[in-house]
């Protein structure tokens, strides 16, 4: 039994599994490597030592001496490595419960919210049904916060779910658009789009794409027209978006412009990070989770493609990303 501990302990690829990390990022494998280096030192120490100092017993109590400080510090720095890998474990762990607990209760709250204003429950006057819209548009945002938290912990866990599938891709981007555009004419922004004609059909999951296209404009349009002026936020004249898709070698590549706030340099590095949103932001814009570049990015790179920005404060950001195609042979 105590044998088949120890073997269970050292299943590198297993243990990473179960703590949702790269086997390469894994306390024990980090701990082999560390003991490999030590050996190595040791027998090194050794031929020097048994070189230059004549009493081959003074070399030996060295090496025990060097070696025993050694392989106690590597345990101590891959426990301590074991204790974050498993604190991160839990974090997702309850990141994913909770998500799953509100997720009922929430729509059921909308649901009812839905009931009490059509009516069908008594009259509803002019005053409750504002306060009734206010309660549906903050249950609407915890529903997108809850299920981008979902979403967050099934990638983290690497269960995201994924359907390789061929798909037009104009097809997909004119269903976000048309979805999209009560909300761009109430913000009085224009949008142009040009795109490749005969685009090749895509390669990856439809569903998964479509959020990452969502993001991508919804970001674009909450940002837009825009600009930074001695601290306040001032309307442009002129707001809009521009989208464009083509065909590049073996890839899809689709890029969307604003000309919006932009993102400061020193924030650059940090924006496909989890709950990261950039300074300029904070001060104005409250709503966000910080969440949806870092869902984008997995997505992107679970489906083998690449994403990036360009981006200048006060001038706007483009964001883009590539996605297979499907060839001609195939």
């Amino acid at each position: 039994m105590v044998i088949r501990e120890i073997v269970s302990e050292f299943n590198i690829i297993e243990q990473a599994k179960k703590y949702g990390i790269p086997w390469w990022q894994h306390p024990q494998f980090l701990f082999l490597v560390l003991g490999s280096i030590i050996a190595f030192s040791s027998i090194l120490s050794y031929v020097l030592g048994r070189r230059y100092i004549e009493d081959p017993q003074v070399v030996a109590l060295l090496i025990i001496i060097f070696t025993g400080i050694s392989l106690v510090v590597s345990f101590l720095i891959t426990r301590s490595f074991e204790r974050l890998a498993q604190a991160a474990r839990i974090k997702s762990e309850f990141v994913s419960i909770v998500s799953h607990q509100l997720r009922s209760p929430l729509s059921n709250l909308v649901w009812g919210l839905e009931f009490l204003m059509s009516g069908r429950a008594g009259e509803v006057k002019e005053a409750q049904l504002e306060y009734f819209q206010i309660l549906k548009e903050n249950s609407s945002r915890m529903q997108e916060l809850v299920n981008d938290l979902l979403v967050v912990s099934r990638i983290d866990e690497g269960s995201l779910p994924w359907e390789q599938q061929e798909f037009s891709f104009e097809e997909l981007l004119n269903t976000v658009l048309v979805e999209y555009e009560p909300y761009m004419k109430a913000s009085n922004i224009q949008f142009q789009v040009q795109g490749q004609k005969d685009l090749p059909r895509v390669l990856g999951d439809a569903s998964q794409l479509r959020h990452v296209i969502s993001n991508l404009l919804e970001n674009a349009v909450r940002y837009s027209g825009k600009e930074h002026a001695s601290g306040v936020l001032i309307q442009k004249k002129e707001n809009r978006i521009q989208i464009r898709y083509q065909k590049k070698g073996k890839n899809l590549f689709f890029e969307i412009t604003d000309n919006g706030v932009g993102i400061p340099k020193e924030d650059q590095r940090y924006i496909f990070q989890k709950f990261f949103r950039s300074s300029n932001i904070l001060r104005h814009e409250t709503q966000g989770s910080g969440l949806g570049l870092y869902i984008a990015k997995s997505i992107i790179e679970r489906g083998k493609g690449s994403i990036g920005f360009h981006s200048q404060e006060h001038a706007g950001s483009t964001f883009w990303f590539t996605m297979p195609c499907r060839t001609r042979t195939q």
